[in-house]
């Protein structure tokens, strides 16, 4: 055994008994999706999870800001994707973090530090983030973050109050949820107090109270002077600025099934390529912004003094900040600016640093995107964009499409990820940019590649209407196809660029397949027939991109 400090995090899933009594087969199969998100940001964060219990993680990071990142990073993920559902079967965690001595025994972790970080997680909202001082005191001045005191707080098994903050976090409109403030902890009077002693606890009180209000009333108007003091000498530290673009861009939670999970159970890694810290600063390299904003950035971050700093979000605002007293003012008012104008937009994604003088900090590397060409125009597959006919939507996911992509101004482009999470965007300058951008940002939400399916108010991806679109088809790792016919399904498919294409096995897994058809139903037989002749009880698994199944 050896002893370490550790930042360590705690999460667990609200109301999860009602849940499973509910539905169990639903909320095991949504807790595994979950999972999967939760383990592939803690991965990607540096962290590692030393034990799970039923719905409850455990990882510990070496970092405090890294450990709360991270939990701010699954929760706004989490949120987009407990949209989907009623507010009743919404999968929420709660999430404590702290900073503990804690012992290492075969690899898990044992102490009070655990024991902390459990009960922090029992003092967080529902979908919220709770952390002990001593991380406050290491993120307070190092992350965007708002936090609510809640002082001192009696946890169970824990000898001593445990001084508690909850971090605010960010609504879908971009606005700040405020935390309900705990009660902080009280020790009971002791029972031999007896009533005639309130009178003279009261009295005492007030005095006290006369007393610290005149000294604070002139101490204030002393700070007040030295503040406005201070504030005229820093005002010559301004920062470059830069047209804010305005996205008008939407994500919306996918069904069970996510991107890690599709990952996982494919056997490839839903890692992002990383970015070195070594790496110069392109003004074309720039992920999420707009080919106006990448101008902006050639033409006054480039060649702006340093020291200066560049930020951004996952909807491509922006900030800029140059000729700062020191890094660390340049990196604080790039944030602000950034943030205050992601605000004012109601965008829901926080900002990050992306560059700090001419070098690429950005954590999260490069989104993953699709190879070229990332969209191809076939008029025998296409046909009018309609809400109601995009593959595996639900309801809210239809209205927010019929509310916000149907009236929005071209160009106009939608991505969907593997696991029904979608990205659009409107009012782009021209067809490519939007296109790049929604692939970038699903990319970056999903961690794999996502699909351009719709172009202004058309579908470019055949969309079926004979069956039932599941999910995205991927014959490597379709268990319905023997095993070694999967990658010649792949091939053929990928080289099948136009028309209808359809895929049927039997009882066997032999596939049979129809190619480049001129209709829906062309294709369906075709398939079908070609199947019939090397294997029995055939029938459909794959139309145009979509796995399939009965309406």
């Amino acid at each position: 055994m050896k002893r370490k400090i550790a930042a360590i995090f705690a999460a667990d899933i609200a109301g999860y008994s009602r849940l499973v009594a509910e539905d169990e087969e639903e909320t095991l199969r949504r807790l595994a999706a979950y999972r999967s998100v939760v383990d592939d940001f803690i991965a990607r964060a540096g962290g590692r999870i030393f034990n799970t219990a039923g719905d409850a993680v455990f990882a510990e990071f070496p970092s405090a800001v890294e450990a709360v990142r991270c939990a701010i990073d699954i929760q706004e993920s989490l949120r987009t994707r407990n949209m989907a559902y009623p507010p009743s079967r919404q999968m929420s965690f709660r999430i404590g973090i702290t900073i503990g001595d804690v012992v290492e025994r075969d690899g898990d972790l044992l102490g009070d530090g655990v024991n902390i970080a459990a009960r922090l997680e029992g003092l967080a909202e529902v979908g919220g983030i709770c952390v002990s001082r001593a991380v406050h005191e290491q993120v307070a001045n190092k992350l965007s973050v708002q936090f609510a005191d809640i002082g001192a707080q009696e946890v169970k098994n824990i000898p001593t109050p445990v001084y508690a903050y909850l971090v605010a976090m960010r609504r879908e409109d971009g606005t700040y949820a405020t935390p309900q403030i705990k009660k902080p902890a009280a020790k009971p009077l002791a029972a031999g107090v007896q009533n005639w002693m309130w009178p003279m606890a009261v009295m005492v009180v007030c005095l006290v109270a006369i007393g610290v209000g005149g000294f604070l009333y002139f101490t204030k108007l002393e700070l007040r002077d030295k503040a406005r003091d201070s504030l005229q000498a820093s005002n010559h530290a301004a920062p470059v600025t830069a047209p804010a673009p305005t996205p008008s861009a939407t994500a919306v939670a996918p069904p069970p099934v996510t991107p890690a999970t599709a990952a996982a159970v494919a056997g490839r890694p839903s890692s992002v390529p990383a970015l070195s810290t070594s790496e110069r600063f392109s003004a074309e390299a720039v992920p999420f912004v707009t080919d106006r904003a990448r101008v902006v950035l050639a033409n006054e971050y480039v060649a702006a003094a340093e020291p200066k700093a560049f930020a951004l979000n996952l909807n491509g605002v922006i900030g800029l900040a140059s000729s700062q007293p020191n890094e660390e003012a340049a990196k604080s008012a790039a944030l602000e600016q950034c943030q205050e104008r992601a605000d004012s937009i109601q965008s829901p994604r926080k900002c990050e640093l992306y560059a700090i003088g001419s070098n690429v900090v950005y954590p999260h590397g490069r989104p993953p995107v699709p190879p070229l060409p990332w969209f191809k125009r076939d008029p025998v597959t296409e046909k009018p964009f309609a809400p109601a006919a995009m593959p595996f939507m639900r309801d809210q996911a239809q209205a927010r499409l019929e509310g916000n992509y149907m009236p929005g101004k071209k160009s106009k482009a939608i991505a969907v990820g593997p696991g029904g999470n979608f990205i659009f965007y409107t009012d782009g300058a021209t067809v490519p940019e939007v296109v790049r951008r929604a692939l970038e940002t699903c990319g970056a939400l999903a961690g794999v590649p996502c699909m351009i399916v719709a172009i202004d108010d058309v579908f470019v991806v055949p969309v079926p209407t004979m069956m039932k679109a599941t999910g995205p088809f991927r014959p490597a790792d379709n268990p319905s196809i023997a095993g070694d016919a999967r990658d010649d399904v792949a091939r053929q498919l990928a080289e099948a660029s136009t028309g209808w294409n359809a895929v049927a096995v039997g009882s066997s897994g032999r596939p049979g397949m129809a190619l480049k058809a001129a209709s829906e139903q062309d294709a369906v037989n075709g398939a079908l027939g070609n199947c019939a002749k090397r294997d029995s009880n055939c029938h459909v698994i794959a139309i145009g991109p979509y796995a399939v199944g009965p309406n």
